[in-house]
């Protein structure tokens, strides 16, 4: 039954990433940095010096909130830009680490939530990375 709907919710995921989500609510708000992150000093949509790709803007921001926030509330958990944060530093990470099973791991340990303060486990930490490549560095 769990392979069911982790097969659906990638589905559900690979649709969105390649429709471009047409039917989402779309955003004049302008992204604002983090003041706590440390690799997004220009913020999001902006390039920086430690080589991660810039964090989305408009509607590829809601996106990647949103699903984020469909696969667990904890995982943004009212923490915009810090979860935008993570997803660019999982990115510089996946640069050099190809291996799919150690890019979940990587995941596992950069996500985290109150609930869950070691990551969100290896099935979520999956779709949290699909959401990840697909908003933010879809050429890793």
């Amino acid at each position: 039954m769990r392979t069911h709907h982790t097969a659906t919710l990638l589905a559900a995921l690979a649709v969105l990433a390649v429709a471009g989500c047409s039917g989402s609510p779309k955003t004049d708000a302008k992204p604002t940095a983090s003041a706590t992150a440390p690799t997004s000093p220009a913020g999001p949509g902006a390039a920086d010096t430690t080589g991660a790709p810039p964090g989305p803007t408009g509607d590829k921001r809601v996106i990647y909130l949103a699903t984020l926030n469909g696969i667990d509330p904890e995982i943004v958990n009212g923490k915009d830009d810090e979860a935008i944060s993570r997803g660019r530093d999982q990115c510089t990470a996946m640069k050099d680490e190809k291996d799919p099973t150690k890019r979940v791991a990587q995941v596992e340990q950069r996500f985290t939530g109150p609930g869950h303060p070691n990551g969100f486990g290896p099935t979520k930490s999956a779709l949290i990375l699909a959401t990840v490549q697909a908003n933010i560095c879809p050429t890793y």
